[in-house]
């Protein structure tokens, strides 16, 4: 059987655990003795070598212990005091690790007058074709399998890591495929007479779009991405629109009956003398009287044997309530 040293476990030592009161002065004079707190535990750190943990009282520090830690020689019962820290305990706010700023940065953070390092080892790039470079020796050195870009004096240009970068955050992003603006739409970028193609690797997935209008313009858009702007949008018209029509058919009811004559005044008289006719007074309510002028004798056969003569005299009887004439 192996031995089992590293498993062995420490044991407490008595005159560094009874040393509470050492450990407190020792960190009070750190530290003010009012943020000094409660002992909270001892750990043994080795042989003869022990941890004292007390609460740090101080406001900025909440959930921190002052670490005071003790020792003492062989076969010496004198502790001294080794070191005393400000430790941060299960509960302490601390600071998130430590990023680098060049992974710490996030799209949008460069703004004008910002300069970014770009390092020399970017998996994003690759070295370019350059004027001292010939397109042979370029070529046979290319890590794209044949295909090799052009730098046009540029040092490095674009590798194969970077482009499927730039595709997939491009093809995850606002304009493609799964953008609540392309799943509403009905047809996709592929079929717009807007898109304007790229050429290269990615212009089988991607291009440019070129309406004014529509939310995307002057963006790199996917394929299958959509919007209301599409060009064979068009307005499909079923039937001319109708124009001003008269209807012949209909009608409307007019009631054509004489109203009912209701005799509510009476006309004074003057008016028979004013040459106003019987039916025209009839129409304003008079009520009138023919008086019969002919001999009486007439009626008898006495009288005169030529026609009688009738001369119609109109009266117009006033309203018996009417007192003011």
């Amino acid at each position: 059987m192996g031995h089992n040293r590293g498993m062995q476990k420490v044991l407490e030592d008595q005159q560094l655990g009874a040393a509470i009161e050492l450990a407190r002065e020792a960190a009070g004079i750190e530290a003010e003795a009012a943020s000094v707190g409660e002992h909270l535990e001892m750990a043994m750190e080795a042989d003869r070598l022990a941890t004292h943990l007390f609460t740090c009282l101080h406001p900025g520090y909440l959930g921190w212990r002052w670490a005071v830690t003790v020792a003492r020689a062989p076969e010496q019962d004198e502790v001294t005091v080794c070191d005393v820290v400000l430790l941060p305990g299960p509960d302490a706010l601390v600071a998130p690790p430590w990023v680098p700023w060049s992974e710490r940065l996030q799209p949008g953070d460069l703004g004008m007058g910002d300069v970014l390092v770009t390092p020399k080892d970017d998996l994003r790039l690759i070295a370019g074709l350059t004027d001292e470079d010939d397109l042979e020796t370029a070529s046979s050195a290319s890590p794209l399998n044949g295909f090799w870009e052009l730098g046009l004096g540029r040092v490095r240009v674009l590798s194969v890591v970077g482009r499927d970068e730039a595709a997939e955050r491009w093809f995850e992003g606002d304009m493609g495929p799964s953008a609540a603006m392309a799943k509403s739409a009905t047809n996709n970028c592929s079929t717009c007479g807007f898109l304007l193609p790229i050429g290269g690797p990615l212009g089988q997935m991607f291009g440019v779009c070129a309406n004014l209008i529509a939310p995307a313009d002057g963006h790199v858009v996917a394929m299958n991405y959509g919007c209301g702007g599409h060009s064979e949008v068009t307005l499909e018209v079923s039937a001319p629109l109708a124009e001003n029509a008269t209807d012949e058919l209909g009608w409307d009811h007019l009631d054509l009956s004489e109203p009912d004559l209701v005799i509510t005044e009476l006309v004074p008289n003057d008016l028979t003398g004013a040459g106003i006719s019987a039916e025209t007074l009839l129409a304003t309510g008079a009520i009138l009287e023919v008086t019969d002028t002919t001999d009486p004798a007439d009626e008898t056969g006495d009288g005169d044997t030529d026609p009688p003569a009738i001369d119609a005299e109109l009266d117009v009887k006033e309203d018996e309530g009417d007192t003011d004439n």
